[in-house]
């Protein structure tokens, strides 16, 4: 196996785009690129696996032990020619003061060697002492090469490159001048998702075509070819999805787009089949034993979502008479009365009894730890209920939530809903602004499906004795 951990000094440094231009730059050049994202994050993956042809994987310390994100790793790789693994933040940047889930730790764990994306802007002899210090930072890293970008011409490259040439020995791999037309539109969770960005293959094609002009693509493959260690696969839930059992709609379009590809995969694996339905243009909800509504940004189509009114009523119809469902973040503020979003208020499903806010600052945003209480309705699969971990991004809150209702979970990091709970349990239905990630710390997608089988098997023994009663009678 072989690859590369394409890192920064700091955010926001141009490694999203970069990255996902290399990788599709190798792509069109026949190399398969799998590519990786560090960290819990829903937008660069779409980016970055539009790119590569192929699903993005998450690697993360929080959610995932060390033999998890090695496993992960080798397995996606094994039908790959070079794995990418795009960090977030700075290469040394994390929550321990250790460094112990920063990008760094990442690359020595999965002895991967790194590139550095440095923003030029302003810079100049001030590169060599940056990038020295790096070095002897952690010696157990190998910074390989670095990739020049903002570069403000030839006069400005040729300083970037005697300083460096005087003072160390990292070679550079790429330069990449200022290209505004090649950036990618931000909002305020990061990038515009690539599922509802207009003409998104077009734009990556036009980074792609950036950076093939400006970076060695030779070099880079040849430093990828450096041996990786092979780690055992397990640890990692893996292996062909069973004949599925149960359906679930899934709300996949520009507004619902946040799920992770090892989740979907675990939901196949416990026995569910996907079914796909666009909130924007669908008149009914597919026929289903379940209902999954992830995140996205419903707040930017929310004038269409509430156009689309024989849907709204169709879920909530469905929702009422007790369809098991689950929903985060975004999906939890559809399934409100209403959203409001920059002065105006558009209806939504409205089976949770509150109005969701979106206000200008975040209001949780970052890594959680959830405590299950009584109230959670899915099986425990044997095991106590307890902590796990999970993430949150998000800038709405809930308002005129009515007292008295359930929660399945008790927030210990993070804010949730309030600051202390998260999770509504109405009927059939979880809700939470927390985002899951199905890891050996929380297998939920197959507690989920578990639930909604279950479910299914409750209303066919109640069916099966009401026809007997009155009649026939179904779920549709």
């Amino acid at each position: 196996m072989n690859g590369i951990l394409i890192s920064a000094i700091r955010r926001s440094s141009g490694k999203t785009t970069v990255t996902l231009g290399i990788a599709a730059a190798l792509a069109r050049r026949g190399t398969v690129v799998q590519t990786f994202k560090k960290g819990l994050d829903y937008i660069d993956p779409m980016w970055l696996g539009r790119a590569a042809g192929r699903p993005c994987r998450t690697l993360d310390f929080h959610t995932m032990s060390a033999d998890e994100i090695k496993a992960a790793y080798a397995v996606h790789l094994r039908d790959a020619d070079l794995g990418l693994v795009e960090g977030n933040k700075g290469l040394f940047d994390g929550l321990d003061v250790e460094g112990t889930d920063s990008n760094a730790a990442l690359a020595s764990l999965l002895d991967l060697p790194v590139v550095l994306v440095i923003d030029t802007r302003g810079m100049t002899r001030g590169i060599a002492p940056l990038i020295k210090g790096y070095e002897v930072f952690d010696e157990d890293i190998r910074i390989a090469g670095i990739i020049l970008n903002q570069v403000d011409g030839p006069r400005h490259e040729g300083k970037l490159r005697a300083a460096l040439e005087r003072y160390t020995d990292v070679p550079v791999l790429g330069v990449i001048g200022h290209n505004p037309e090649i950036g990618i539109a931000e909002r305020h969770l990061g990038l515009v998702p690539a599922n509802e960005a207009r003409e998104a293959d077009d734009k990556i094609a036009a980074i792609a075509d950036i950076v093939e002009q400006g970076v060695d693509m030779e070099g880079l493959r040849a430093l990828a070819r450096t041996p990786v260690r092979l780690v055992p696969s397990g640890g990692l839930a893996k292996g062909p999805a069973p004949a599925p059992d149960v359906r679930i709609a899934i709300a996949r379009d520009a507004a619902f787009g946040f799920y992770y590809a090892d989740d979907l995969e675990a939901l196949a694996r416990a026995g569910a089949r996907l079914v796909p339905f666009d909130t924007l243009r669908d008149a009914r909800l597919p026929a289903a034993d379940g209902l999954f509504i992830g995140g996205g940004f419903p707040e930017t189509h929310a004038a269409r979502l509430a156009a689309n009114q024989s849907l709204r009523h169709d879920i909530r119809r469905a929702l009422e008479a007790g369809l098991p469902a689950y929903a985060e973040c975004g999906g939890l503020m559809y399934l409100c009365q209403s959203l409001l979003w920059r002065g105006r208020r558009h209806e939504m499903v409205g089976f949770i009894p509150a109005d969701a806010i979106m206000h200008e600052r975040p209001v949780g945003h970052g890594y959680m730890r959830l405590r299950e209480t009584d109230a959670a309705p899915w099986p425990a699969l044997g095991a106590a209920r307890g902590t796990f971990p999970a993430h949150e991004f998000h800038y709405a809150s809930l308002e005129n939530l009515p007292d008295g209702l359930s929660y399945a979970y008790e927030v210990t990091r993070g804010y949730g809903i309030d600051g202390r709970r998260d999770g509504l349990v109405l009927g059939n239905l979880l809700a939470a602004f927390s985002h899951q990630h199905d890891t050996a710390a929380n297998r939920w997608a197959e507690r989920f499906v578990g639930f909604v089988r279950a479910q299914r098997s409750l209303r066919e023994a109640w069916s099966a004795e009401a026809a007997v009663a009155s009649g026939s009678c179904r779920w549709r």
